[in-house]
């Protein structure tokens, strides 16, 4: 089961509500761990939070997912800040990510405002449960299980949720009112604080995206001369401009910025929108995005209307005619044509992995840097690690990489290279290719020519990006807060391979019922005014792992066959459910859940005939 321990829901029917509400699934298990962040050096364990609504947000740092939630949450946590206490509970993906300094500076770099459990052997995850980053669980104030969510797009629903906690254990007595246990860490004031990408200018100069004090500075040497953005976080025009995490820059040829009247594109990633600035006067303005992050709906039309997600880096690309844009978010390749003012989908169907060939069909996942050479637009998956290449004619190609499990340093022939979750790609004058391969602390070289990968340098604290500058290479060390010269130490690395270890479920094979879990929140309903308000896709790794059952449809719960002689493999399911307000009116406000698991299962004949998935409410069919 999905769920924590083994008590049913208790149901309690109200004549005026028509629907069963589950109020506790089980005691809360205790929060194991490392060690604690953000709690001034205090270990803190369940009973602490006795009395307050603990919502435990189970996370990893690479996961584009889980930084979507953090800024979900900021307006919950704020509205129930005197009776909520909110604990990231972080269980790592990537070996990186398991490193204690790392998680600290991930802290510091996404700006997280709540105690922080570091769970590195995910010991607390196992105990409840979870199978996927984001996971949301909501624990009463007297120790009580009472609503689980997987994915994005929860924060109404865990409004209402905490909402009814809060009335029903204040009229008990049980709910404690005040201050919780964060301590905001002392950060080091430095001049830039996680960089992420730099750009070249034609005078020479570098652009960079200085995203933690949200703004784009440009530097000459080691000096700022000047800087977009006031260093608030926020989404004004203007002069006095303000950006959310900026992490790509795009310089526009001259004919291109003299129509349409800035100079940059900027990849406002936290705000979801595209930004010019005029570097002529300083103007700032915003060029695509509404400011929602996309969950579904149009992909193409008029840029001020489509809505984006998390543009993590942006490159003017001649032979697409506009501005190539990483969509993290969404895990796909959009476009925006400055001239026409228009965005359209570029490559990719929003499935997360690694899938070559025509690009409307591909998969990607989370595209986190890019690079033009001439026909070629060079791109970095981080969540698989890959390293690949788009042609001219729209078709996809992986040089490095394998899935979204495998991982490592390894250097060599291509098809056996490794890399750890990176995020940044240079080209260089001979047209081969720098990865900043970030998670390893290394720039890796790959050589078209002959296929074969090495390391150029190790050491550095997080590299997001490079550019070449008079000829020296320029790397973005965004954890060590700067720009650096590496000293080339070209070697061979036979670093291990490593695989993303979760802990699988067994499952038999033949006949399997799947089935996702959604309870609509307290006073919405699912929304069926248009046709259905739920989808599902199922897909698997290895493709053979399911005689029946892939593809997608529209029902949560879904008959799957599991193929004979197959022992182990990854389910990969995607689901969404809109819900809208159930207030008998016409245009109640509507919101769309959305989650993606990749379910490592093991097939044996003692493995169970149905697997629950919960993104939403609690499983009552455990």
């Amino acid at each position: 089961m999905v769920g924590i321990g083994t008590r049913r829901p208790e149901l309690v029917l109200d004549p005026e509500v028509t629907t069963a509400q589950p109020r506790r699934l089980s005691r809360a298990p205790e929060l194991v761990g490392r060690g604690w962040l953000n709690t001034g050096g205090k270990d803190l364990h369940l009973g602490d939070f006795r009395g307050k609504v603990l919502l435990l947000d189970f996370w990893t740092f690479c996961c584009i997912n889980c930084l979507h939630v953090l800024d979900e949450l900021r307006p919950v946590e704020e509205e129930f800040s005197d009776v909520l206490v909110t604990v990231g509970v972080h269980s790592p993906k990537f070996v990186h990510e398991a490193d204690p300094v790392a998680l600290r500076a991930a802290v510091e770099r996404y700006d997280v405002h709540h105690p922080v459990l570091d769970d590195p052997d995910l010991t607390t995850w196992q105990a409840y449960a979870v199978k996927a980053w984001p996971t949301l669980v909501v624990v009463d104030p007297e120790g009580y299980v009472v609503h689980i969510a997987a994915g994005e797009g929860h924060a109404e629903a865990l409004r209402r949720v905490i909402g009814e906690v809060v009335a029903e254990h204040e009229a008990k007595g049980t709910l404690h009112r005040g201050d919780g246990p964060y301590v905001p860490p002392v950060a080091e004031a430095t001049e830039l604080k996680f960089p992420s990408k730099a750009t070249v200018t034609a005078v020479g100069t570098l652009l960079v995206a200085d995203a933690a004090h949200h703004r784009v500075v440009e530097l000459d040497g080691e000096t700022v001369i000047t800087s977009y953005g006031t260093g608030e976080r926020g989404r004004q025009d203007g002069k006095a401009a303000t950006f959310s995490e900026p992490s790509g820059v795009a310089v526009l040829p001259d004919e291109v910025a003299q129509e349409v009247g800035y100079h940059l594109v900027v990849a406002d990633t936290v705000n979801h929108l595209l930004r010019g600035i005029n570097t002529d006067n300083g103007d700032v303005t915003t060029i695509a995005g509404t400011g929602l992050q996309w969950r579904n709906g149009p992909t193409d039309g008029p840029a001020d209307e489509i809505d984006l997600t998390s543009p993590w880096d942006v490159v003017w690309w001649e032979p697409a005619g506009g501005v190539v844009i990483a969509m993290a978010g969404n895990h796909t390749i959009g476009l925006f044509d400055p001239r026409t003012k228009t965005v359209s989908r570029f490559a990719g169907t929003t499935v997360e992995g690694l899938k070559d060939g025509p690009a409307a069909d591909a998969f990607f996942a989370q595209t986190s840097g890019l690079a033009v050479d001439g026909d070629r637009l060079w791109l970095v998956d981080s969540e698989t690690s890959a390293l690949r290449w788009i042609d001219t004619d729209r078709t996809v190609h992986t040089a490095i990489g394998t899935g979204l499990f495998d991982f490592g340093h390894r250097d060599g022939a291509a098809d056996q290279a490794l890399l750890q979750h990176p995020l940044g790609v240079t080209v260089l004058a001979d047209h081969s290719v720098v990865v900043a391969d970030t998670y390893n602390g290394a720039i890796r070289r790959y050589d078209p020519a002959t296929g074969e990968v090495t390391t150029l340098a190790t050491g550095l604290a997080e590299p997001s990006g490079a550019v070449l500058l008079d000829g020296d290479l320029v790397v973005v060390e965004s954890a060590a807060h700067r720009l650096s010269r590496p000293v080339a130490a070209a070697h061979l690395v036979d670093g291990a391979a490593h695989q993303v270890r979760r802990p699988s479920t067994d499952i038999a094979p033949g006949a399997l019922e799947l089935t996702v879990v959604f309870t609509p929140p307290p006073g919405q309903k699912l929304d069926e005014r248009w046709g259905p308000s739920t989808r599902l896709e199922v897909t698997s790794s290895p493709p053979g792992l399911l005689v029946e059952g892939a593809g997608v449809g529209t029902e949560l719960t879904r008959r799957i066959v599991i193929a004979e002689g197959v022992s182990e493999g990854v389910l990969g399911v995607v689901a969404q459910a809109a819900s809208c307000d159930d207030d008998g009116t016409e245009h109640g406000a509507c919101h769309l859940t959305r989650q993606d698991w990749g379910v490592p299962v093991r097939v044996t004949s003692d493995g169970v005939r149905r697997l629950p998935l919960v993104m939403g409410g609690l499983d009552e069919g455990a």
